[in-house]
């Protein structure tokens, strides 16, 4: 008979056995989702950045029969609701208000990343077990919650009621490949103002003498993560404080995922003075982390969207996720899409009224992907000629 077992970190399980289960593809090239495999996950754990005082302790959980993992999702014990991306600092507040305790938790999500992934790997059939052995082990350890975050729209319809599940909508921006050949194509789908800023916004950033490299594999040297950690830490130390990755962390995944990065560099002469970093999926471009030691008008747009958006279109992508928030992305070309997440709370008087709570979001939430979706920046119609300059 099947069995759930928690181990012990992601060193505990071997990079084949997990990989088997979340990117079966590799054998055919990129994986779909880069921050499923075991290689991304154990570089977060063996760098520090979860683990110790980072509010994330990996255990993942597997089901096994015979000494076979037929289904593991990636488990982690939370002391606090950072690096999430889908935030309950409100449903923690209230809890606690009311005389519980909401810390720990348990959450199946990928740290620090809000990429719509699959979290319950392996055949679907097993997902609702997975599922369930994750609620049995917070009742068992009288913790207050299970949340699986950025979970695909498949894994949550399937799972939304199983014991009392409740289903979260949320939304972020993404752009869409229409077949565009150039970034021009792309300029042409959209309105002529829209076209105009973006256009400016473009020259703008490159006004400055600044020279720009998109950087993958072998081309990203040591020199140019020791930039990139400087950039980091500076967006981090006025985001949210401290930078959730430790700079072992990009030595780690330099080591292990470099062909499965984007590093776009901006130069003031020889010196790197501002960056982005992507991951690269099978069709996907993910835009993860951005920044600088110099201030110049319009880079953030120039390395975090517009190059983003080139190297999708030059290789073929068909999507690029700029991450988390920003409702002026949608001038840049990217719509708003639904994210979806998974959550079971084990107060039955505290889920009823997040179960209220969640249904009058997913209505604000579709709403405001209407509202936004027809003020986006492409153009109405699609005359054969395009709209004058």
């Amino acid at each position: 008979m099947p069995g759930a077992l928690l181990l012990d970190g992601f060193t505990a399980v071997s990079a084949q056995d997990w990989d088997r289960l979340a990117a079966p593809e590799q054998a055919s090239g990129r994986p779909i989702d880069p921050f499923t495999t075991h290689r991304f996950l154990a570089a977060l754990e063996a760098s520090g950045s979860t683990g110790g005082r980072s509010g994330w302790q990996a255990r993942p959980l597997v089901i096994e029969e015979s000494g076979q993992i037929l289904a593991a999702t990636p488990l982690y014990v939370k002391t606090n609701s950072q690096g999430e991306y889908i935030f309950d600092h409100g449903w923690a507040d209230a809890y606690e208000r009311a005389g519980g305790r909401y810390y720990p938790k348990l959450q199946i999500a990928v740290p620090f990343t809000p990429a719509t992934g699959r979290r319950f790997l392996g055949p679907p059939e097993h997902s609702e077990t997975l599922w369930r052995a994750a609620i049995a082990v917070t009742a068992q350890n009288k913790l207050s919650s299970l949340h699986a975050t950025f979970c695909t729209v498949e894994e949550a319809l399937a799972l939304a009621g199983v014991d009392g599940t409740l289903h979260r909508v949320t939304q972020q921006f993404h752009w869409e490949n229409r077949g565009y050949g150039n970034f021009d194509d792309f300029l042409a789908d959209l309105a002529s103002r829209k076209r105009k800023m973006i256009r400016k916004e473009r020259e703008t950033a490159r006004a400055s003498g600044l020279t720009i490299h998109a950087l993958t594999g072998d081309e990203i040297e040591p020199r140019h993560w020791e930039a990139f950690w400087q950039f980091y830490q500076d967006t981090g130390s006025r985001k949210w404080g401290t930078p959730y990755l430790t700079r072992a962390a990009f030595d780690r995944l330099h080591d292990s995922m470099r062909n499965d990065m984007l590093l776009v560099l901006a130069f003031n002469g020889a010196r790197p003075v501002a960056g982005a970093l992507n991951f690269i999926g099978r069709d996907t471009l993910y835009g993860r982390s951005w920044g600088c030691i110099e201030d110049h008008p319009c880079l953030h747009f120039e390395l975090c969207y517009y190059q983003a958006i080139d190297w999708a279109i030059a290789q073929g992508l068909n999507r690029v996720e700029a991450g988390a928030q920003g409702e002026h992305k949608l001038a840049r070309g990217y719509l708003p899409v639904e994210t979806h997440s998974l959550h079971w709370i084990a107060d039955p008087s505290f889920r009823a009224a997040v179960a209220r709570y969640l249904e009058a979001e997913r209505r604000a939430v579709g709403e405001e992907i209407e509202v936004l979706t027809a003020y986006g920046p492409f153009r109405r119609g699609a005359p054969s000629q395009g709209e004058p300059e």
